[in-house]
């Protein structure tokens, strides 16, 4: 037990390589045991601190389909050295893919490269939906939505996307993403250098001409960060235009609760409230970034919201990237040790909301959803299901929710994967054990007493002589005190 009380510090970085802009976060947190010696060892986080914060560096890129590898990678070799930090002292954290870089031909064997340059730790290629809640915990909305009782969307703007994630709470309501940002259209000597498709279709949809060489003033322009602006509005608001779906990415708003507060983050908020106003951001005034910020700022529209400035602007995504803790299963649990260890598994909730008969009408939903989320290429993204607020259990009850699982996750692309459960309540070793006797024919991992959430991935360590098991959660998330 005497190596569990001894301090320990380890280190995490946040890489977030975006449309427009790569940054870099090198972070330390301090460990203690907070159990008594008597006790099962609980390891918490004690003290948080950002040790070295990079230049916001422009996302290098060989053309418009493919990211400069050996750009990227000496960015982050040359911001190591300034931190003094080597590789292999990284022990966690995120490398995130982000914005439209993330669809760039090479963006996969990127991340392979990465994941050697830059350490032993999460490397991670962020949906938009994914994208929108991380840069939300960095921004500071998400905790604020647990403080306030509002309903707060926060809306990450940077080169070539804009992500809206919904929040009351601390609970994720819905997320958006649209075809807004400042990189959308580009100007090189006073003149238009580049126009991106979905800014041409809503040209031509409303009956402007604009062409690569037309002056950076043209009337064109301006109507573009106007339309953007009141599209952002009206998607707010859940009062969709059939125009507006030309700036759609995906699905469409799918929040039920009334929006009253936003709060804008990522680069084009930085243009809003320049909290890096120190800092050279000469990516910042070669695009429409600074004429979609004032657009923002000013549109009758958005006024009708309360506005929250952002803790972060251009660096919520990785400070959200940045972060983590470490914590200690309970001891009643049921694991497959052959399979351990695990790491950097996404979590995906679901609120039983103290009904069984309710939760699993709608639990099938919510495996397709954490598919969706995680693994929308189907390349076998294997996550775990964190089942929070289940009522009291009987020993059918304990049956049936296990047939329910076991049919599930059946139905995954990849069914033979371990299947991963992570409970609120101490019900892991009975759920585990259930599933066990149903000789399901794949692996079982059902943990409990770990405090996560969907946007949070887990490692999950061998198990101790104890019986428990270490697990890394990684919040992806920055809490200032």
């Amino acid at each position: 037990m005497n190596n569990f009380n001894k301090r320990e510090t380890i280190i995490s970085a946040g890489i977030d390589i975006g449309t427009s802009t790569t940054k870099l976060i090198i972070s330390q947190f301090s460990l203690r045991n907070v159990a008594g010696a008597t006790h099962v060892p609980r390891i918490e986080i004690t003290d948080k601190e950002v040790l070295y914060k990079s230049p916001v560096f422009r996302t290098p890129l060989q053309d418009a389909v493919t990211i400069n590898v050996a750009g990227v990678q000496q960015i982050i070799r040359s911001e190591y050295a300034k931190a003094g930090i080597q590789p292999s002292q990284i022990e966690t954290g995120a490398v995130i893919i982000t914005g439209e870089t993330a669809t760039k031909r090479n963006a996969s064997e990127m991340l392979h490269q990465l994941s050697d340059e830059a350490g032993d730790f999460l490397v991670a290629t962020a949906g938009p939906d994914l994208e929108g809640i991380i840069a939300a915990k960095g921004s500071g909305s998400y905790e604020s939505s647990g403080k306030s009782g509002r309903v707060i969307a926060n809306i990450d703007i940077g080169g070539g996307t804009a992500n809206i994630a919904v929040f009351k709470d601390k609970q994720l309501l819905g997320t958006c993403t649209m075809h807004i940002g400042g990189r959308l259209i580009e100007f090189e000597n006073g003149v238009i250098r580049t126009i991106s498709p979905p800014v041409e279709r809503l040209l031509r949809d409303q009956g402007y001409t604009l062409q690569v060489g037309d002056p950076q003033s043209a009337k064109a322009v301006s109507f573009v960060t106007t339309y953007m602006a009141e599209a952002m509005a009206r998607i707010l608001k859940k009062e969709i235009h059939a125009q507006d779906h030309i700036l759609l990415l995906g699905h469409e708003p799918n929040w039920t609760q009334a929006v009253d507060t936003i709060v804008f983050s990522g680069g084009i908020s930085e243009c809003m409230y320049h909290h890096a106003s120190d800092e050279i951001q000469e990516a910042q005034y070669d695009d429409i970034g600074i004429q979609l910020a004032e657009a923002l700022l000013h549109n009758a529209s958005l006024k009708h919201f309360t506005w929250q400035e952002p803790v972060e602007t251009v660096r919520a995504t990785v400070l959200g990237a940045g972060t983590q803790t470490t914590e200690i299963s309970g001891a009643t649990i049921q694991v497959a040790p052959h399979e351990l260890p695990l790491k950097n598994i996404p979590i995906h909730q679901y609120d039983f909301e103290e009904d069984l008969a309710t939760g699993l009408s709608h639990f099938e939903d919510a495996v397709q959803q954490a598919v969706t989320l995680y693994d929308s290429a189907k390349e076998g993204q294997n996550f775990a299901l964190y089942l929070s607020n289940l009522p009291y259990l009987g020993f059918r009850d304990v049956q049936q929710l296990a047939k329910a699982i076991v049919q599930i996750m059946n139905q995954r692309p990849h069914p033979e994967q371990p299947i991963i459960l992570v409970i609120q309540s101490d019900h892991a070793k009975v759920i585990g054990q259930t599933l066990a006797a149903l000789q399901v024919k794949q692996s079982i991992i059902c943990i409990d007493q770990i405090n996560v959430e969907t946007g949070d991935y887990i490692d999950i360590g061998k198990a101790l002589t104890s019986g428990v098991v270490p697990v890394v959660v990684k919040t992806l998330t920055f809490h200032t005190t």
